[in-house]
């Protein structure tokens, strides 16, 4: 079974039972009959729980189809996130993030300092953390970066840390891991939000982490249990119902972003574009050493604050709403949340699974709108 449609598909459905349905109906449960001795694989909701295995073991086979590896399940991305980091660090070490990440990773450090965790920060682009890995106990690493789409080189930099002695995880929300594999590209931890491009329908929440180190794995369970960050059976299950779709939405929004960016490349008013796929995008060379699709993310600059607020009110097919890869358009001027580094017309658009000509039409005639009102 090597292909990603048949994958995605079939990944961490169980043997079949006489009767029964392919995919067991989510399971809800706080406690399970336990006789005996607590051997069993089911005692207590928040340890485990059948419908999170089935998730676990099919996300587990997309971020690592040719080696056996984990995945731990979280109610959230940033629960994920913090899983990794604050299971891995403790009090002295030094931790690298990007500068340029995801908006709440500043919150992360906040946190990380106040347990005495030194942290260090340096941009995506250019491989620029590899110069802060001296005595650093984890490097993490999102790429292409969020909201800047700027790409890095995973397998650089993960050698270069596992020789300074350092954990690598990478954050693979944007690309999911029909995009780009990080544990075959030499990361300790793939870290994800599912609730953007992996599930695609914007109606969950959930995170993971897949590490092939079982050891590694451990710890990360055992932070989630002793924190609580559970997800619910129900969010599970749609998670995993989810994933049929997956190689479908992210051919079709790969090419559609494409299609997109190739138009917002001849308007005047757009600045500032990047998408990987774009050839002319100046990560494109190095995203195509190591990614397998380009994502539904596009991100580019209008001439000011009023400008992109008028650009955004007058779309018919696209939604003002933020987080991103679901099968509906939605776009933002992300500048309204503070926090990242981006001019007041910044737009983070991500594309959906609508047709691309009628997509694009919609897009030209809101420029139009927006450029016509000055």
């Amino acid at each position: 079974m090597t292909g990603d449609g048949t994958r995605s598909v079939r990944a961490g459905i169980p043997a079949p039972v006489a009767y029964e349905p392919t995919l067991p109906g989510p399971v809800f449960a706080a406690h399970f009959h336990l006789p005996g001795e607590a051997a069993g694989p089911y005692t207590y909701g928040r340890d485990t729980n059948p419908t999170w295995t089935h998730l676990e073991r099919a996300i587990a086979e997309l971020e690592s189809p040719d080696e056996s590896a984990e995945a731990v399940v979280f109610a959230s991305g940033m629960a994920a996130i913090s899983a990794v980091l604050l299971s891995q660090a403790r009090s002295g070490d030094t931790v690298v993030l990007p500068d340029d990440g995801y908006q709440a990773l500043p919150l992360v450090r906040e946190q990380l300092e106040a347990y005495g965790i030194e942290v260090r920060t340096a941009p995506t682009a250019g491989d620029a953390q590899l110069a802060h890995l001296d005595g650093a106990k984890l490097l993490w690493i999102e790429t292409p970066s969020n909201p800047g789409l700027d790409v890095c080189d995973v397998r650089r930099l993960a050698r270069s840390a596992h020789e300074a002695g350092a954990l690598v995880a990478v954050d693979n929300t944007l690309a999911t891991p029909l995009g780009q594999r990080p544990l075959e590209l030499g990361a300790d931890f793939a870290v994800a939000s599912g609730t953007k491009g992996l599930t695609g329908h914007g109606d969950l929440l959930l995170g993971y982490v897949v590490c092939r180190d079982p050891r590694l794995a451990a710890r990360v369970r055992t932070w989630r249990k002793v924190v609580g960050a559970i997800p619910g059976p129900m969010e599970a299950w749609l998670a995993h119902r989810s994933l049929a779709t997956l190689h479908l939405r992210a051919d079709r929004q790969a090419a559609n972003a494409l299609a997109l960016a190739e138009a917002l490349a001849k308007r005047g008013e757009v600045t500032g574009l990047r998408y990987p796929g774009l050839p002319s995008d100046p990560s494109h060379r190095l995203a195509s050493a190591q990614m397998r699709r380009f994502g539904c993310v596009i991100s580019f600059d209008l001439p000011d604050r009023a400008f992109a607020e008028r650009f955004l009110e007058a779309l018919r097919l696209v939604d003002d709403a933020t987080s991103f890869g679901g099968v509906r358009s939605t776009a933002e001027r992300r500048g309204r949340w503070g926090g990242d580094a981006v001019a007041e017309g910044f737009i983070r658009f991500s594309v959906g699974a609508e047709d691309a000509p009628d997509l694009i039409a919609d897009v030209e005639r809101a420029l139009d709108e927006a450029g016509a009102a000055s």
